[in-house]
């Protein structure tokens, strides 16, 4: 078993319940082979090592040869996903139907043609009211196949019933992938571009989208294609920064989960993704009230009464309230009440039990930062910087990089580092510069941060209200907008033309909101 497929296997078995791992047990101890027996010693040997050690296995289980121990991996491997396929088969509903038009080929194989028929008829039912049209037109082109060979009295009314219902799922499939084809390249060029910095760049997403968007008529739509359509628009109106618009898809999004509430439960994490979303949209749009409502919907979720919680439907909900309880802080302006989230969130990061990726967690160590600055903790906040400025090679784009290094700037600066700060502005601009990344706000920050060794004390207030005077100008340029979502530079300019904290600053202004509504 090559490198790589072992990795899998480690990687697979470090994810099992115990639930999980006692029901694969009991499944191999059915069978009674020697050579299950012996996969099993190999699993119990790997589930109580962190790393896998080649040597170790052949010396503490003899009886596996090294020429048999790369069939024996994928053997293990094999028999993992069909015990995970087994044990999750009643609360899949895609796996009970794929499995029941497995149960039909095995009869129509034998040429039980009407058993086969009656199977395939249940599992029409069931992918019919799961609203799965792919798997509904599979059943239907083997219902068909099967009719051609079949011969009843009904044949001339159910071919023609067969001809009907095969023409509305196609046109369903089609543009269900219309929709989602155009969500998932919409995506991408989000993770290539981040949200568009000029004229050329709007306009070049605009003429994509416009381009790629199917024609339709709202009413004629059915759950799946509204679902793609709605991740879309939210994709583009986030990629333009347009927020009005990011909210209402948003909201149609979870809107269309309470119209059809059963889906909730088939597609728990499109529903989950769907309130982030949301979330999301109120956050950059600083609606308190609104965020609230929406963060208690999605805190008080069960997630447990989504028949059976798989490990990704939980890894998206400790995702997605992690995210929004950071956010709350933000928007609140309680940073150093929200330090409190940072231990276990760091536990959370480090252990890692949800497989979350390099990108998600590095993006969690900014906000941690971001936290530990607003609350004056700059050395803790410089320690989660290092850990995204050092990161080699990262596989996501570099918004992330680049803002760490302007927060990592202003920390030092406010922990008296003048000198590192000089050395490092000539560096950080580079950086910036290498990245094409380089937003007028940038510039403005980085060319105050590199006149300030050079500046008297008595002159510090003047060139901060020369900073965010200019800043503000900014603040609502179409084009200047994320560095501000990024970080909110204007309040600490605030706090230091005023000599308060940033957390005094954002909490007044927070307050002073909350009275206006």
């Amino acid at each position: 078993m090559p490198k790589l497929q072992t990795d899998y296997l480690i990687e697979l078995i470090r994810t099992l319940t115990k639930a999980e791992k006692r029901h694969f047990r009991l499944l191999v101890k059915r069978n009674q082979a020697n050579e299950e027996l012996l996969f099993l010693q190999l699993f119990d040997l790997l589930d109580k090592r962190k790393h896998y050690d080649e040597a170790l296995v052949l010396r503490k289980i003899p009886a596996i040869k090294k020429r048999q121990l790369s069939n024996l991996k994928a053997h293990l491997y094999k028999q993992l996903l069909l015990s995970l396929r087994l044990l999750y088969r009643p609360h899949n509903t895609d796996i009970e139907i794929r499995e029941r038009l497995d149960y039909a080929r095995v009869l129509y194989n034998k040429g039980l043609y009407r058993q086969s028929l009656e199977i395939l008829d249940k599992a029409k039912s069931i992918a019919r009211n799961a609203r799965l049209n792919a798997l509904t037109l599979e059943i239907l082109d083997f219902e068909k196949l099967i009719d051609g060979q079949y011969i009843t009295r009904s044949i001339d009314t159910r071919a023609e019933t067969l001809a009907e219902e095969s023409k509305e799922q196609i046109m369903r499939v089609s543009r269900t992938h219309e929709f989602s084809n155009l969500s998932l390249q919409l995506y991408g060029l989000y993770l290539k571009m981040g949200l568009v910095r000029n004229r050329e760049e709007k306009d070049f997403v605009h003429v994509f989208f416009q381009k790629n968007l199917p024609k339709y008529d709202l009413q004629e739509l059915g759950f799946y294609e509204k679902l793609y359509l709605y991740q879309a628009y939210d994709w583009y109106s986030l990629m333009n920064q347009d927020i009005h618009l990011y909210y209402k898809y948003a909201r149609l999004w979870v809107e269309l989960f309470d119209e059809y509430s059963d889906m909730i439960k088939l597609q728990t994490p499109l529903f989950l993704k769907g309130l982030h979303n949301l979330l999301n949209s109120l956050f950059m749009a600083g609606r308190y009230d609104k965020f609230m409502e929406v963060l208690e919907r999605l805190e008080s979720f069960d997630v447990g009464n989504t028949d059976k919680p798989t490990n990704n439907i939980e890894g998206l909900f400790y995702l997605f309230k992690y995210i929004h309880r950071i956010n709350l802080h933000f928007i609140s302006g309680t940073f150093s009440e929200g330090t409190a989230i940072a231990p276990d969130l760091d536990k959370l990061l480090n252990d890692n039990p949800y497989n979350w990726d390099d990108h998600r967690i590095l993006v969690f160590r900014y906000k941690i930062a971001c936290i530990y600055f607003g609350s004056g903790d700059n050395e803790r906040a410089i320690d989660y910087l290092n850990e995204i400025i050092n990161k080699k090679q990262p596989d996501f784009r570099e918004d992330t990089q680049c803002f760490a290094r302007i927060l990592n700037l202003l920390a030092h600066f406010e922990l008296g580092n003048e000198t590192l700060v000089a050395y490092q502005v000539k560096s950080v601009y580079r950086f910036l510069i290498k990245m094409e990344d380089l937003h007028e706000v940038q510039k403005e920050i980085l060319k105050f941060l590199r006149k300030l060794p050079k500046t008297y004390k008595y002159e510090l207030k003047d060139e901060f209200t020369k900073l965010k005077d200019t800043l503000l100008k900014l603040e609502n340029h179409p084009y200047e907008k994320r560095p501000f979502i990024y970080l909110d530079i204007i309040s600490w300019l605030e706090s230091k033309i005023e000599g308060r904290t940033v957390q005094e600053v954002i909490r007044e202004k927070f307050l002073k909101g909350q009275r206006r509504l």
